[in-house]
């Protein structure tokens, strides 16, 4: 499944394991259960600090890294296509998409920066735990990533597109991710600006993922304010996911607190 621990300031949470990281039911579950985690303990390790931002969560980062060869391969589609009948499959499917849904949802709303280490394969959604973290250093050596939805003949969940319109800024780039399901390796990724940082080899990209946690976390913003603005950059996907728009009375209050 996973774990999540601190280093300092840093919560790294873990896909643990020699296995593809497939999302079934028990690691969505896990992967929530650990952003729940994290969410709450940033927020109580500022609670008692002075000043109107007590309780809102202020200098952590989250590192997202995965044990041996795959960062994940995608939802669990084993489990899925192993169904009695071709209706039950997609009935299966149809509840793993709508199960990954919330995980991107926790991410966007964290309120801290978040990197993620892609220290493996990423592929469908796999690629999408990695493009819902603000920062990715991924490991140069091997692995790609790959949105392999075309080559196997299903079509995007909306959140799914909703997710790589607001990361992948390039259309040219964003075609050859959706439209050639293009394997795509860690150099060519970054000059298409979907990766941060070309790093040796895993060891080294997670180093480069802490190193980024670690500044990060160092400037001790406001938690709720840093999850405020990363929301309001990403509206569409923010919508895809249910995170809800922040009235103007909400954006009134989170103003007057900082004064």
């Amino acid at each position: 499944m996973c774990s999540l621990e601190k280093r300092g300031n840093v919560f790294v949470l873990t896909l643990t394991g020699d296995d593809e990281h497939r999302f079934g039911h028990d690691l969505i579950a896990s992967i929530r259960s650990a952003l729940v985690r994290a969410r709450s303990e940033s927020s109580s390790s500022s609670s008692s600090g002075a000043g109107a931002g007590g309780g809102r969560g202020r200098g952590a980062a989250l590192v997202t890294v995965a044990e041996g060869r795959f960062f994940s391969n995608g939802l669990d589609l084993a489990w899925a296509n192993s169904a009695p009948s071709p209706s039950a499959a997609r009935e299966r499917l149809g509840s793993l998409v709508a199960l990954f849904r919330p995980v991107v949802a926790d991410l966007l709303s964290l309120p801290m920066p978040t990197i993620a280490a892609v220290t493996g394969h990423a592929a469908a959604a796999g690629f999408m735990l990695a493009l819902s973290h603000d920062y990715v250093a991924m490991r140069g050596d091997r692995g790609f990533l790959y949105m392999s939805e075309l080559d196997i003949g299903l079509p995007f969940p909306p959140y799914f597109l909703a997710l790589m319109r607001a990361k992948i800024a390039d259309p040219r780039a964003l075609r050859d991710v959706a439209l050639r399901a293009r394997k795509i390796a860690a150099a060519e990724a970054r000059e298409m600006g979907i990766v941060d940082r070309v790093c040796a080899g895993a060891a080294e990209a997670v180093e480069e993922a802490m190193r980024i946690g670690e500044e990060l976390a160092a400037r001790n913003w406001d938690g709720g304010v840093y999850a405020s603005i990363r929301t309001g950059m990403f509206p569409e996907a923010c919508r895809a996911v249910g995170i809800a728009e922040e009235s103007e009375e909400e954006k009134r209050v989170l103003n007057a607190a900082k004064l």
